[in-house]
């Protein structure tokens, strides 16, 4: 266990030789702790669409350049079977943000024809944003048991840097929703940007802190990238580390500090780390990641939900070929216990 004090040492510590010594004991840890074997979640990005307009976001709902789509059912599906036939233990639906019925009600038809189709062996994911108590309850009873919503920022006065003072953002209502996700009885994951326009060491240290006291049960993490449609673009150069070595070592450090911190919960090694190291998410896994979330969405909409930032990697891959040098859990949910 860190302290705070010793989160901002090791966050500030330039020293290569110290920064591999703590991944490899992160790795060490991951592997007592949620074994070798490294998780699958297929990711199927199923609409664009969204209410909110945060300040960093691509997908933001001003953003009147981005070209809006939603896949049917009969397109999810389709991703949902290929996962299942791939040997993908779980998927990721993911989307932009929408509160209205019709939304609501095709998300829980396509959670129950998952459901049915798998014979309740798929597990489910939704990464839908922002609902009321009982969205959650509904989408929960249909057969989701994951749910992930990122804090983004711990500290409020932080967090409308990155969000526009509104009826749709507010800082005390997304934290309440993470908890109301773990009440329902959703394994809830969160996590937070990092490198962000006038961000301080001492904030990453919080953050960190903050996902324990959360006690989450699965986490996401990334290297805030610049999108050049909106506002916060215009602070770009506020950031306080220039150099994509730089920041990809924030990264894996983030990582083994969670490890240590919480030794038993899941922690992706997400997208955006190939922007700044081609080899970024294999860095990750090796640094106390465990969890993969390949990219399953049609080709040919890839690119209009990949315009939530500038440069996202994998529009052209084929996902579902996976060479790592980590044994694959194929068939498996990964629960934490």
């Amino acid at each position: 266990m860190f302290t705070r004090e010793e989160i901002i040492e090791i966050l500030t510590d330039e020293s290569d030789d110290n920064l591999s010594l703590l991944c490899s004991d992160a790795h060490r840890i991951r592997v007592e702790n949620r074994g070798e074997s490294i998780f699958l979640r297929a990711l199927i990005e199923f609409s664009n669409r969204c209410q909110k307009n945060c300040l960093y976001c691509g997908l933001r709902s001003s953003n009147i350049d981005t070209s809006r789509y939603i896949l049917s059912e009969d397109q999810i599906i389709a991703c949902a079977v290929k996962s299942y036939n791939s040997g993908y233990g779980s998927i990721v639906l993911q989307s932009g943000e929408r509160r209205d019925r019709e939304f609501i009600s095709f998300v829980t038809k396509v959670i129950k024809e998952i459901k049915r189709l798998s014979d309740n062996k798929l597990g489910i994911t939704l990464s839908c944003g922002e609902q009321n108590e009982e969205t959650y309850r509904e989408w929960f009873e249909a057969g989701a048991h994951r749910y992930l919503l990122r804090f983004e920022t711990s500290k409020e006065e932080n967090y409308y840097r990155l969000h526009p003072k509104d009826r749709f953002h507010s800082y005390s209502d997304r934290i309440n929703a993470i908890k109301t996700l773990k009440k329902i009885g959703y394994m809830t994951g969160s996590g937070f940007m990092y490198n962000l326009p006038n961000e301080r060491v001492e904030d990453i240290a919080d953050n960190l802190l903050f996902l324990k006291e959360l006690n989450v049960d699965m986490v996401g993490m990334g290297p805030y990238i610049p999108h050049h449609e909106t506002p916060l673009y215009e602070e770009r150069n506020l950031v306080r580390l220039k150099e994509k070595s730089d920041i990809m070592k924030l990264a894996l450090k983030s990582i083994a500090i969670l490890r240590h911190l919480m030794p038993h919960i899941n922690i992706a090694s997400t997208t955006a780390l190939q922007v700044i190291d081609n080899q970024g998410r294999e860095k990750a896994l090796a640094s106390g990641a465990n969890v993969l979330m390949p990219n399953l969405t049609p080709n040919t909409l890839r690119e209009k939900y990949f315009s939530i930032y500038d440069n996202k990697p994998g529009v052209k891959d084929d996902s579902e070929l996976i060479s790592l040098p980590f044994p694959i859990a194929y068939n498996e949910w990964g629960d934490t216990i």
